[in-house]
Order: C-alpha cells, then structure tokens, then sequence
C-alpha cells in the first residue's frame, strides 16, 4: 500500500523563512471560503485565499445553486408567504435531525434575513417568482421553490412555508451564485493564490496555528497568517479510504463535487488533535424523477413501497439506499406520464412498458403478485382520496390502471451534455461530517477547547446538520458560518 503523504503539523520554528505573509489565510475558495474572505477583508484584515484548484468556486460551483433561507425575505413576502423565524426552526429541527446542532440551527434560522440581503448585496439576484411543482431543480427561473416543508411529517410539525431561494437563472445556479462571491471577496480586498494545495499546518511553540505549508507546481510554498487560517476545503467524498472508514454508505456510489473533496483540510486539523462531529453523516441524490414519483410511486426491489413520494427528494433517496433492497423503480401509468409537463421530464423515458402489472412484474423480476398487491392497496385508499400507510398529499393520488411503466434511476438523467451523477447505481452522495468547531468556526480539540488561530466553515466542518439534509443547507450552512468566522479571525490578535 502507497502510504499517505504526511499531514502532521510542522513547527513554526522548523521554517527559516516565509514565502507569503498575511494577516487571514483561506484554505478553499468555495461558497464558504468566499464569505470567509469577504468578511475578514471587509473587516480590514490582510486576507489571501489558497485554491488547489486552477481558479475559485469548487463544488459549489457545481451545486444547483439553491440556498435554505426564510424567517419572512423579500421574496417569501413577495410570493405570498408568512414565514418566521421560529416556524423555520421547528421544520429545520425535524428535518435535520435527530441530533442537529441546535445552536447554530437557532442562529442560522435567526440570522435568515440578514443573510438573503447579505446575498442581495453582493450582486446575487433573485426573481420574485414561485415554482410550485416537486423537483430536484426547477427548470425556471424561479425564485422559490418547495424543499419538502409541505410534506408529512413536517406538515404537521411547522406550518409549510417554501424556503428554497434560487438565483435568477434556469436549472444549475452554482456558477452565477459563485461568481458574485468571488467578486465581492477579490473587491472587498481578498487575493487568491490559485494551484496551491495546502499540506500541513504550521504550529508555534505555543499550540497556535500560524500558516500552512503548500504546493504549488510541484515546489513547496510557506505562508505566515499573523490572525489565523480558515479551512473551508470541502468535504471527504473523493477520498475512498476516508469513505470506508467513516460513510461507507456512499462506496460506489456517485460523487456530488469537483472531484477534489477529499478530506485534505479535516486530515490537516485532526493530526493537530482537532475533533470531528457526525462524520458517518451523508446526502444521497437518487435519479429519480420526483414530478413522475407523486403521479405514480417509488418501489424497492420487491416492489414494495416504502415512503411517500412527495417528500423532499433527498429523503426517498437515502431511505432507498440505506434501508431498502435495490434495484429501485419508478413506477407509472399513462394517464400519470403523459400528466408530467415536458419541462419536468429531464429527459427520463421508461425502460419498461406493460399492459398488466404482472408483465411488467416479470420484467422487473420482482416476486410474482407483489407489485400487484402494492398497487391494488394503493388504489384502494386513492379511491377515498387516502394513504395512510405513507401519507402522500391527496392531491396526487388516484387509482394506477394500466397500461403501467417502469423507469430505471440507474440511467440518471438524460440532459443533454451536462453527465448525470446518479449514473451507474442511480445514487450519488457527499459527506456532512467534519470538524468540531463553535458558532464563531472555531476548531475545537479533543478537549472541547479552541485551537488558537484555527478557523473551520463549510463541509470541512460540522455545521447545522443532523441525520437529516435539505437541498440548500450545504450552501446556505457554509456561507453564514463561513460570514462569522471571517468575522472573528479578523479580530485576532
């Protein structure tokens, strides 16, 4: 076995000389690294961004660009929303949890507002618009969308009120979102120095983080930070050996990143003696097409149901792959098909068609009668207008008849030329868990005590999440914790 290149602190004192200097050192130019640096140099610090790769936006870039906000915006007001900041809380702590951080959870759902006009002011626009349909990603230009708030459970939990905020742009928004943020930090006075990977951090004598060791086209590189280092480098799902040890729910599987989250800063941080915090902890993307599940439904292997298809998509998706016996189907009748609007299709086609349900049970090679029994129960509650084995919204239920269909996740997404993450075992993940850190970023050791002068946001830390995940917590997790450790670093000796 290759052994691992080493990721022990080097001691200050063992380098002669700095290459660089400056007062805030980033490590990671995503959306957290962005805010980050924006903050420290808006807040007159000397800040230098280090991106391994060669330039900013990571996989935030790549993200759909949608971020968890609500607590009454702009543009909830607008499309005719009362939200608060509490009713968000109590969705937000059920659908986190168990086990979310409820400290930063409350802060995060106090912060809200501020927060989308944060957004606002750094160039990011948003429409004034609803997209009222279930999906991954509107095709639209939408400004707010359903992110599983108007399903059961949490329905009952907290009053539905949607918080998905979109950038004006259709479908992936990542790019344009990154784009302002790298704008705002570069004016706000931040440099980046791009194809520069940090290996080590540097320590003083004193315990105390004071640069990082890196490399850059082959050579090594040093950098002094007189305040302190902020690693926003991301989470650990391209790294194999990290995945096996702690989330092997996601080995084989898809990868939802750059290809270049692999777990660099929290290796860094932890052979310091910092602590982790949910690191078996991950989202799961399955390329099943939510506006085809709510017509129809979604079955296991042995054609069995297993959740209501309306929820937010993530949660049919990691209930399938960590609970539930693979393959998994998408199954639908015509009249359901041909009720999908074109826009909502992403290009997915069945793979199956079938006159009766026991054919097409055949061809899925599911147990004979299985998927017959679940449909016949299903229709014959949505005959009353009734699931009360999973609690599908009535609004999409009515009795299945034939002709049936089947489409595979396997296949991913057929749009266009952009791949499709799920393609392969219809799955695709990233990692939650990361550093320990306070609501200020703080990395903490072992001890539950600071790590004086190191800084923690995004995925490389633990942020608002429990068990649970919704499509613009990563995103809207990173910036705000990113905003306040930017913040406090800057005010560092």
């Amino acid at each position: 076995m290759t052994p691992r290149p080493s990721v022990e602190p080097v001691p200050a004192a063992s380098v002669a000389a700095f290459d660089h200097e400056c007062d805030v050192l980033v490590v990671g130019f995503g959306c957290a690294g962005a805010a980050a640096a924006y903050e420290a140099a808006a807040a007159g610090a000397d800040v230098l961004v280090l991106e391994r790769a060669g330039g900013p936006g990571g996989s935030s870039a790549m993200s759909g660009g949608e971020l968890y906000l609500g607590g009454g915006t702009a543009i909830q007001r607008a499309c005719g929303f009362e939200d608060d900041p509490g009713t968000m809380f109590a969705y937000l702590t059920a659908a986190l949890g168990p086990h979310a951080d409820e400290e930063k959870l409350r802060l995060y759902c106090e912060g809200s507002v501020e927060h989308f006009e944060w957004f606002r002011a750094r160039g990011v626009p948003f429409n004034e618009s609803f997209f009222d349909a279930p999906s991954w990603m509107p095709p639209t230009t939408d400004g707010l969308m359903w992110l599983g708030e108007n399903a059961w459970p949490y329905n009952t939990v907290a009053r539905p009120v949607p918080r998905g905020h979109r950038p004006a742009v259709e479908s992936w928004g990542g790019r344009l979102l990154m784009d302002r943020l790298v704008e705002a930090a570069r004016a706000a006075g931040a440099a980046c120095h791009a194809d520069t990977r940090a290996t080590n951090l540097v320590v003083g004598g004193d315990g105390r983080v004071t640069g990082v060791v890196a490399r850059r086209y082959g050579e090594e590189v040093t950098y002094r930070a007189r305040r302190g280092v902020v690693l926003t480098t991301g989470g650990f799902v391209d790294n194999e050996e990290m995945l096996a040890d702690h989330a092997p729910v996601l080995l084989g599987h898809g990868k939802v990143s750059d290809g270049l989250d692999d777990g660099g800063g929290i290796r860094m941080a932890t052979a310091l003696g910092a602590a982790t915090r949910r690191m078996g902890e991950v989202e799961i993307a399955m390329t099943a097409l939510p506006a085809m599940l709510v017509r129809g439904m979604l079955v296991n292997g042995l054609g069995r149901r297993f959740i209501n298809e309306d929820v937010y998509p993530g949660l049919f998706s990691v209930a399938a792959v960590r609970h539930q016996p693979a393959p998994y189907w998408a199954i639908i009748d015509e009249e359901g098909y041909e009720d999908i609007p074109a826009r909502d299709l992403w290009g997915v086609r069945p793979v199956f068609v079938a006159e009766t349900l026991a054919e097409l049970e055949e061809s899925l090679s599911m147990p004979q009668g299985a998927l017959e029994d679940t449909v016949a129960v299903y229709n014959r509650h949505a005959e009353r207008g009734e699931d009360p084995y999973f609690h599908k919204d009535p609004k999409w239920l009515r009795p299945l008849k034939g002709p049936f269909a089947a489409a595979d996740p396997r296949l991913g997404f057929g749009m266009g030329d952009r791949d499709s993450a799920g393609k392969g075992t219809g799955a695709a993940g990233f990692t939650l868990g990361g550093l320990c850190t306070t609501v200020d970023g703080e990395v903490l050791n072992q001890s539950g005590r600071p790590i004086p002068g190191l800084y923690a946001a995004g995925r490389a830390s633990s942020g608002i999440h429990g068990e649970g995940y919704v499509s613009g917590t990563s995103l809207g997790d990173g910036t705000f914790f990113g905003r306040r450790a930017g913040r406090a670093v800057a005010k560092e000796a």
